[in-house]
C-alpha cells in the first residue's frame, strides 16, 4: 500500500522561516566584523601615511601639519591641537585641526590667547621642567574643556617633554577608550621622532659647517707657515709642525731681517742668502681655532716688528706691548723664542719669552747646552722686559728649536716623553746624522714610537733643526 504525505502551505513554509531567524545573528556578526576590519584598515592606512611622511618630509613643519589631523581621524574625534615647548621658555601652537570650522576658529583664538598669557607670566620657568609641563597641560586642557572634552598625551624627546598632543570631541557620548589613547600616543611618538630627527639634521648641518670652517682655517694656517725653509749660506734648515687638531697654536717662522736684500737676491736668481735671518718658534696656550687666530695675529705683528731692525729683546718688548690688550681679553698667552742668525759672522743673537729653550749641540765637545734668557710670557704683563744674548757658532754645531708637545707627549701608560728622552734622542741623532732633515725625522720617529701605534698626541708638535755646514 502506498502512503502519501500531504504538506499544507503553512507547514511547508515553517522550516524556512525558522532558518531565516537563525541567520540574523550571524549576518549581524559578519557585518560587525566587516566594519571593524574596515576601521582597522583605515587606521592602518592613516598610520602608514604618517610613517611615510616621517620618512619623506625634510621640513618639520610639513610633518607637524599632519599630526593633529591624523590623531583626530584614528581616534574618531572632532579635532586635535599640537602644542610645542620651545627652548626659549615659550610655548607655541604650530597646528590645530577641527572638522567644524566654527569650533576651530573659537578654539584657535582661545588657545592663542592662553598661550600668550603663559609665555608672558611664566617666562622664568624652564621649558624642560616638570612644573612647566604640568602648568601648560592644565591650562590648555581647561581651555579646551570649555568647548569640548579633551585628552592629552606627551611628546617625549630623550625623555624630556617637548610638547603635547591634544584631541577633543564635542560629542557627549564620546569615550576615551584605551585603544584610542594608545593610538593617540602612537601619533605623539611619531611626532617626537620627527622632532628628534629634525634636531639631529640641524646638528649635522651645523657640524658640517664647522668642519668646513675648520678646513678653511687649517688651509689658511698652513699657508701662513713657511712652505719651505730658506737657503741661508753655511746652514741647513728643516722644520715641521704637526697639529693635534686641524687648527693648532704652534708657530714657527723664518723672516728675512732685510726684505730689500731678499728682493735683490731673488732678482739675481740666487736662492742662497748671505744676510741675517730671524728664526722664530712659539706656542699659544690652548688649542683649536682660538689658538690658531692668536698665532696668526702673532705672526703678522712680529713680522712688522722685525722690519724696525731692533735688537731681539726690543722686538719682543714691542710685540708684547702691542699684543697685551688682545691677549689679556682672550685670557691667553704666548711663549716665544726669537733669534737672528748672521751667516757672515756665524753669530746667533736671541731672546726668550718663557719658551722651552732651544738645545745647542756643540760638535767639538759633543755636549748639549740650553739657549735661554730671562723673560715672561707675551701678554702676561704690558711692561715685561726681555734680555739679549748671543753665541758664536762653529762648524758642525746643531740647534734644536721645539715646542712642549714633544716633552708632554704621553704613551698608553700615561708616561711623558719628557726632557730626558728628548735629549737622548737629540744626542743620538746629532752623532749619527749630519743632515738637518734626517735629524728632524729621527726625533719625530722616536716620539711617535714612544706614543705608540694608534695613539694620538693631544698637543701640537713643532721642530726646527738648524745645522752649520761647510
Amino acid at each position: 500500500m502506498t502512503v502519501v504525505t500531504i504538506y499544507n502551505k503553512q507547514s511547508f513554509n515553517q522550516p524556512i522561516s525558522q532558518d531565516s531567524n537563525n541567520n540574523k545573528p550571524i549576518l549581524a556578526l559578519k557585518k560587525l566584523v566587516a566594519n571593524l576590519q574596515r576601521e582597522q584598515n583605515k587606521i592602518q592606512d592613516l598610520l602608514s601615511s604618517l610613517g611615510f611622511a616621517l620618512r619623506s618630509f625634510n621640513n618639520l613643519n610639513q610633518f607637524l601639519e599632519l599630526t593633529p589631523l591624523i590623531a583626530s581621524r584614528v581616534t574618531d574625534a572632532d579635532g586635535g591641537a599640537l602644542i610645542i615647548h620651545q627652548s626659549t621658555s615659550k610655548v607655541n601652537l604650530p597646528q590645530i585641526h577641527c572638522y567644524n570650522s566654527n569650533l576651530k576658529g573659537k578654539l584657535k583664538q582661545s588657545l592663542e590667547k592662553t598661550i600668550r598669557k603663559i609665555n608672558l607670566e611664566h617666562r622664568a620657568i624652564s621649558p624642560e621642567s616638570e612644573s612647566f609641563s604640568v602648568l601648560v597641560d592644565e591650562t590648555i586642557k581647561n581651555e579646551l574643556n570649555l568647548h569640548a572634552q579633551a585628552f592629552s598625551t606627551p611628546i617625549l624627546v630623550k625623555n624630556i617633554e617637548r610638547g603635547r598632543l591634544y584631541i577633543f570631541s564635542s560629542d557627549s557620548e564620546y569615550i576615551w577608550t584605551q585603544t584610542r589613547k594608545k593610538l593617540a600616543q602612537l601619533v605623539a611618538d611619531q611626532t617626537a621622532v620627527a622632532i628628534a630627527n629634525n634636531e639631529l639634521a640641524t646638528e649635522l648641518r651645523s657640524k658640517e659647517r664647522q668642519d668646513r670652517e675648520l678646513e678653511i682655517a687649517s688651509e689658511i694656517q698652513l699657508h701662513l707657515l713657511p712652505r719651505k725653509c730658506p737657503q741661508i749660506k753655511g746652514i741647513q734648515l728643516a722644520a715641521k709642525c704637526q697639529t693635534a687638531n686641524r687648527v693648532g697654536g704652534d708657530y714657527y717662522d723664518f723672516i728675512p731681517v732685510n726684505y730689500d736684500q731678499l728682493a735683490t737676491d731673488t732678482h739675481k736668481n740666487t736662492n742662497i742668502s748671505n744676510k741675517p735671518w730671524s728664526i722664530v718658534i712659539g706656542d699659544v696656550m690652548g688649542k683649536g681655532v682660538p689658538a690658531g687666530l692668536i698665532m696668526t695675529m702673532t705672526r703678522g705683528m712680529l713680522r712688522a716688528e722685525v722690519l724696525n731692525r731692533h735688537s731681539p729683546a726690543q722686538v719682543l718688548q714691542h710685540l708684547n706691548r702691542v699684543m697685551y690688550d688682545d691677549l689679556d681679553n682672550s685670557h691667553r698667552f704666548v711663549t716665544l723664542f726669537y733669534s737672528e742668525y748672521d751667516p757672515q759672522t756665524k753669530i746667533l743673537r736671541y731672546t726668550n719669552a718663557a719658551h722651552h729653550p732651544p738645545l745647542l749641540w756643540k760638535a767639538n765637545s759633543q755636549t748639549i747646552q740650553k739657549l735661554d734668557t730671562q723673560g715672561m710670557l707675551v701678554g702676561l704683563d704690558s711692561d715685561s722686559e726681555y734680555e739679549d744674548a748671543e753665541i758664536q757658532l762653529q762648524l758642525g754645531d746643531i740647534i734644536l728649536y721645539y715646542t712642549d708637545g714633544f716633552t708632554d707627549a704621553i704613551n698608553r701608560n700615561g708616561e711623558r716623553f719628557d726632557e730626558y728622552n728628548l735629549y737622548k734622542a737629540y744626542a743620538y741623532a746629532c752623532k749619527h746624522y749630519r743632515q738637518a732633515q734626517s735629524i728632524l725625522d729621527y726625533i719625530f720617529a722616536q716620539v711617535e714610537k714612544f706614543i705608540g701605534v694608534g695613539n694620538l698626541n693631544n698637543d701640537d708638535m713643532t721642530l726646527i733643526v738648524m745645522a752649520l755646514t761647510e
